[in-house]
């Protein structure tokens, strides 16, 4: 069974108008085509530059407004001395690049400072938990350079951060300083609260805190040595 599509009148016109460009388009293009021909034959290469902007001058003005735009500056946050010689202890101590370690240092610095943390005690719980591997999860799911517990701690996320964001270095690190923070305020002092970010409170030697003081104090007397020397 045969149908016949009888258009609107509104369509009947767009299509006019749709036919009436597309003719105008096709002309241009020969003419731009022809005269390119002429130019080359008489030795001017340059005519067809002139044809061409004289009939798409926007083309012009696109380019112009691309090479305009300003590349994305980067910020760089500059380490203080402490920071630098315990990075240089721990690139060679768990052989991570020092590029790699820069946000992570940078991140510590500046967490510990709003969160009045010392930084080189979340670089010391990074070592012990870690190793220094972003992407590290334990039996029993903690997660990332802080082992933080992505179903405990979700709430310390920023707003748009999903739940990847726990393997993120520098999220990790905002976060896992955030819980060693609570850690140490709700239990009076450094070790109580490293204890508890361990799970081991329970622990009467507290073997946790004094493998993370230890090294902490390695750190330490590395970022002497840089100094000194």
């Amino acid at each position: 069974m045969s149908t016949t599509t009888i258009l609107p009148p509104a369509m009947l016109r767009v299509s006019s108008v749709v036919y009436a460009l597309a003719q105008k388009f096709l002309m241009v293009a020969g003419l731009v085509f022809i005269m390119g021909l002429i130019g080359l034959q008489a030795g001017h290469a340059g005519l067809i530059d002139s044809v061409k902007a004289l009939v798409f001058p926007a083309e012009g003005v696109v380019a112009e407004e691309e090479v305009s735009v300003a590349p994305v500056e980067e910020v760089t946050v500059s380490l203080n001395p402490r920071m630098r010689g315990a990075l240089d202890y721990v690139s060679r101590r768990y052989h991570v690049s020092t590029d790699a370690l820069q946000p992570i240092f940078a991140t510590a610095q500046a967490v510990g400072r709003d969160l009045h943390i010392d930084p080189l005690l979340i670089i010391a719980v990074i070592g012990v938990e870690s190793g220094f591997n972003p992407f590290s999860q334990s039996v029993v799911g903690a997660q990332g350079l802080m082992q933080v517990m992505p179903g405990i701690h979700k709430d310390k996320l920023p707003d748009e951060a999903d739940q990847l964001a726990f393997l993120d270095p520098v999220t990790n690190v905002q976060v896992g300083a955030k819980v060693l923070k609570e850690s140490i305020r709700r239990n009076g002092g450094v070790e109580g609260g490293l204890q508890q970010f361990a799970g081991a409170a329970n622990d009467p030697d507290r073997r946790y805190a004094s493998k993370v003081l230890a090294e902490k104090q390695r750190m330490e007397q590395a970022a002497l040595r840089l100094r000194a020397g």
